[in-house]
């Protein structure tokens, strides 16, 4: 196990083992909140620590499971690829720009506000790294269980959350939060590329 994804699991599954132990007010102050609605009169309040501490938040075991598999498979690869500073400096920017295109995405949607967990911003970023440096590595949809190289797996991923996020289908989903962990996953890609070409 790449020492950062094994890094990640493990404080993923340990905020989460908080959250269910109660007693301490994670999603208060940790989940992502949106600024136009935080403060007295609204939810709690936004703050700029926010922006990175929502990843590592859960909504259910479900939630937690789901982005930890992922974590696990698409994480290993991608540090292995480039090394652990690369990695962890890639997963950031991914969860970053996550957090930065929902809430203007949703501001501009006027969607109702709500706190945003979970690393699955982190998660699409890594998701778009594997389909680009391993594009003919095979996965597997889990429903249904059809096999498709990772390249066309990124790509249905995608055009899913963009459909979902514009037709609102999927409630109670971020599926922009997704897309901006790719764009900043693609952004970190494209400027790595340049410095080495």
């Amino acid at each position: 196990m790449p020492p950062v994804t094994g890094v990640l699991l493990g404080t993923n599954i340990a905020v989460f083992l908080l959250q269910l132990a109660g007693g301490l007010p994670l999603i208060e102050n940790f989940a992502l909140w949106p600024p136009a609605v935080s403060g007295p009169r609204g939810g709690p309040p936004f703050e700029v620590w926010q922006l990175l501490s929502y990843s590592f938040l859960h909504g259910s075991m479900l939630h937690l499971g789901f982005n930890m598999l992922a974590l696990y498979t698409f994480g290993r690869d991608v540090e292995r690829l480039f090394g652990s500073r690369w990695f962890i400096q890639y997963y950031v920017a991914s969860v970053l720009a996550a957090a930065l295109t929902h809430l203007v995405v949703s501001a501009w949607m006027g969607a109702a506000p709500f706190p945003t967990v979970g690393a699955s911003g982190g998660i699409y970023g890594l998701l778009l790294a594997y389909g680009v440096y391993f594009p003919r590595r095979t996965l597997i949809l889990l429903f249904p269980p059809i096999p498709l190289p990772a390249r066309v797996f990124v790509v249905l991923f995608a055009a899913l959350e963009l459909y979902f996020g514009v037709t609102g289908t999927v409630s109670g989903v971020a599926h922009f939060a997704h897309l901006g962990g790719m764009l900043g996953g693609g952004l970190m890609i494209r400027s790595r590329r340049r410095r080495r070409g």
